[in-house]
């Protein structure tokens, strides 16, 4: 037996004991777990509260029952709060704000001589493991070939709130304050600043916004900002370098370096030694994942030598040695993920949260100010600094201000730093209480602000860039997602790009992405397939067709071939992120018909339909529906056919922004000698046409236009330019009906909802609004003709001005 000595409320476990010296009896060593509540004939059934398992298995379940149980009512307020918010709540219930001092249920839950400590141990165990996956999915390369406007946010979204606290300090700081104080007060300046990729990861997850460009822009400059964050947040005890001889200090520092090298030329190659061992295709053995995992605590006890936390050890070695993605990376987040963000994170957030009580604000009122000012001067200065940056940067208002909230948000990673400070003693437990509750009011109202003013369903996708065909530069490569469904689709799509004239200075860059349903129950799949692919797979024909048309190209043309197997419902999701991660700028779907040679329907798919219309609605880029009829569009055109060779095009201009982008496209495949262009103007002849030039839309088709008006010769190959005077949609129609099968191949714009006099009255009878009018009636079955149509509509900007 031993007798320990407890004395003083702050300086027991948490804040949970009295003012009151306390001497508890502790049995050496001490026992895990019971016999069971029958230890024996005079035992009470309460016996199993007197060895550490039992409890520790009561902490856990009752920590999670208070949370569930208060997300249970918050999630009927339908505010979308986050889970987050109900784990500091429960938290703060099981604290000395209320459970925490009730003496019965602390005699029960948190006995004097092993209290938290046991709980804390396992919750920091489990987040560790988390830091260490959060270092894992980091992608530091992806940093720095970001675009310079993420780069400038992600460091001023660090170096801001740094400065202006900074200053908030010199404007409040007394000359009289001991270097404690100001270590605390400077400790919380860092803390306050950072930026974490892993926070704001996990909010667009929980709003759904994660493959959103804004998303996309705001992981970007978290990426940014938690690196510059980690530069100069490196030390976990910022008086330490004050008061620690200069000796010690820099031994530290050279351990620490040291310890860097070993993980990049030691560690990391015996990873990837590792990584090369298991066969292509198949599982990671366990006995690598448990070699890792050992790994990650040794990395984090080594850190110890060095007067660092152990957090920073396991995270470092995830940044440095563990690469992200396939085969390792993969399998350690698919393995740990659920055990460490389903259950070992939410117990760290619950104990944490107990160890604040409000009833210390009253002890520090001067600490209590200053870190209440710095928190709101450093959110507003967050927030200014991200939304000014963003909004110059031609991102819309409302999405600007929901960019700016992100930025700001704290959450775990925050929390871990402040239990980090209060442990250490460089923050009291007045400040704690204060950094707490920031952190459950941020978590609280960021997601509710940015949920109001971003629509995370119709705006997903929404592009803040120019990724459409029009504003193409003249030598850059035209990349493009070409969508199959069938084996049928293949021919059409691949005669299609073939006379989309690749050249050396501007070439094709190809994602081919065969979209399969989702049958039963099996979880959805994307595959990535590689040239080298296995003969005898079921994609074997679908890419060899594909690898086929790259070699016909040879240097003119890139393939990539995709496969996503999902339900119909989210095909389009599957579409767009790609075309997002990608930056394509056109995205080739096949219409939902197919033609025999006699010109009867043979197929019609509706679920096809719907997605197409899908595709429309959210593409982040612009998109093209290629309608086959009589296999006219599977014309090849390739280098080894003869110069003789014609493919005729007719592109009918009527006016707007998808007219615009159709002939763009057309100017591009006249590049190609073999085929023959013929743009057809639909003028209305009225009076007002001599005021065309006054309207701005005008003037973009009139430039447009400009050098295939008066000139059949140039840049471009054989272009025939004719005017047809159309009053009425009836006339249109015929004239479509006249012309439609002299040429293999017809373009327009959808032109969805615009009105013009060319097409009075023919929205009437439209059977397929996603095609417009024209594309409709190229479409009818009533229509006699076999060439093959491609309707085009350009990237939907939120911003809707035309540049």
């Amino acid at each position: 037996m031993n007798d320990h000595e407890v004395a003083g409320g702050s300086k027991g476990p948490h804040g949970l004991l009295g003012n009151n010296t306390v001497k508890v009896c502790v049995s050496f060593p001490p026992k895990i777990n019971s016999a069971g509540i029958w230890e024996n004939e005079a035992s009470d059934p309460s016996v199993i509260l007197n060895y550490s398992l039992p409890v520790l298995e009561l902490q856990m379940i009752l920590a999670f029952f208070v949370t569930q149980v208060v997300h249970f009512f918050l999630n009927r307020l339908g505010l979308g709060i986050p889970l987050l918010v109900s784990q500091i709540i429960a938290g703060l219930i099981l604290g000395p704000m209320m459970l925490g001092r009730v003496d019965a249920f602390k005699a029960i839950l948190f006995p004097l001589d092993f209290g938290l400590e046991i709980v804390d141990t396992t919750a920091i165990f489990g987040f560790t493991l988390f830091l260490f996956l959060v270092g894992v999915k980091m992608d530091v390369n992806g940093a720095f070939k970001t675009v310079k406007t993420a780069k400038m946010i992600g460091i001023l979204s660090f170096l801001l709130p740094l400065i202006f606290g900074l200053i908030v300090f010199a404007l409040m700081g007394e000359k009289n304050h001991s270097i404690e104080v100001k270590a605390e007060r400077i400790a919380i300046i860092l803390s306050e600043s950072l930026t974490s990729l892993s926070v704001i990861a996990c909010l667009l997850s929980e709003l759904k916004i994660l493959n959103s460009e804004l998303g996309r822009l705001a992981l970007s400059s978290a990426t940014v900002g938690d690196l510059s964050s980690l530069i100069f947040f490196s030390v976990n005890s910022l008086h330490k370098i004050w008061i620690t001889p200069i000796g010690v200090a820099l031994m530290n520092m050279g351990g620490m370096f040291l310890f860097v090298i070993f993980l990049a030329f030691v560690l990391r190659p015996f990873i990837f030694w590792m990584i090369r061992r298991t066969p292509q295709g198949r599982p990671v053995e366990d006995k690598y994942m448990y070699t890792v995992i050992l790994l990650v605590l040794g990395c984090s006890i080594c850190v110890h030598f060095f007067d660092r936390s152990p957090l920073f050890g396991a995270f470092l070695f995830g940044l440095i040695a563990v690469p992200a993605g396939p085969p390792l990376g993969s399998a350690l987040v698919d393995k740990l993920e659920f055990f460490v963000s389903g259950s070992m994170v939410s117990l760290f957030v619950t104990t944490v949260s107990m160890r604040a009580d409000p009833m210390m604000l009253f002890a520090d009122p001067a600490g209590v100010k200053f870190c209440a000012t710095l928190g709101i001067l450093t959110f507003l200065t967050k927030f200014i600094g991200t939304f000014i940056t963003s909004y110059r940067s031609k991102m819309p208002l409302k999405d600007s201000l929901a960019f700016a909230l992100i930025m700001t948000s704290k959450g775990i990673v925050e929390l871990a730093v402040f239990a980090t400070l209060k442990d250490i003693q460089i923050i009291g437990d007045s400040t704690f209480c204060v950094l707490i509750i920031g952190i459950l009011l941020n978590s609280t109202l960021v997601p509710i602000l940015v949920k109001f003013l971003y629509d995370p369903i119709s705006r997903k996708y929404a592009g803040y860039q120019k990724r459409n065909i029009m504003h193409l530069k003249p030598d850059s490569e035209l990349r493009i997602l070409a969508c199959v469904h069938k084996p049928e689709n293949v021919e059409a799509l691949i005669g299609f790009l073939n006379a989309t004239c690749p050249t050396e200075e501007s070439p094709n860059v190809v994602y081919v992405l065969h979209l399969i349903e989702l049958i039963g129950r099996a979880t959805p799949l994307f595959i990535t397939h590689r040239k080298e692919m296995i003969l005898g797979s079921s994609y074997e024909n679908f890419i060899m067709a594909f690898n086929q048309y790259e070699q016909n190209n040879c240097g003119l043309v890139t393939m990539n071939a995709f496969t996503a197997i999902s339900p119909p419902n989210m095909m389009h999701e599957d579409i767009c992120t790609m075309a997002l991660d990608q930056q394509t700028s056109l995205i080739l779907l096949p219409f939902h018909r197919k033609w025999s040679i006699n010109g009867s329907i043979v197929t019609q798919n509706n679920v096809i339909r719907k997605l197409n219309c899908s595709v429309l609605e959210t593409a982040p880029c612009s998109i093209g529906i290629l309608i086959d009829r009589d296999n006219a569009s599977t014309r090849i055109l390739t280098k080894s056919q003869p110069r003789s060779s014609n493919y005729s095009v007719c592109m009918i201009f009527i006016g707007g922004k998808d007219d615009r982008e159709a002939l763009t496209l057309a100017k591009r495949m006249s590049k190609d000698t073999r085929l023959s262009l013929t743009v057809t103007h639909f003028i209305s002849g009225e009076e007002g046409e001599s005021n065309y030039m006054l309207d701005w839309e005008g003037m973009l088709d009139d430039q447009v236009l400009k050098d295939v008006k008066h000139s059949q010769t140039g840049e471009y190959g054989e272009i025939m330019y004719m005017e047809k005077i159309v009053r009425d949609g009836p006339q249109a129609a015929e004239i479509v009906k006249s012309i439609a099968d002299g040429y293999d191949l017809v373009i327009i714009g959808r032109r969805y909802g615009v009105q013009s006099v060319q097409t009075q009255g023919l929205s009437e009878w439209s059977e397929f609004p996603e095609l417009g009018v024209i594309g409709d009636l190229l479409a009818s079955i009533d229509l006699q003709s076999r060439a093959s149509v491609l309707v085009m509509q350009q990237q939907h900007f939120v911003n809707t001005d035309e540049q």
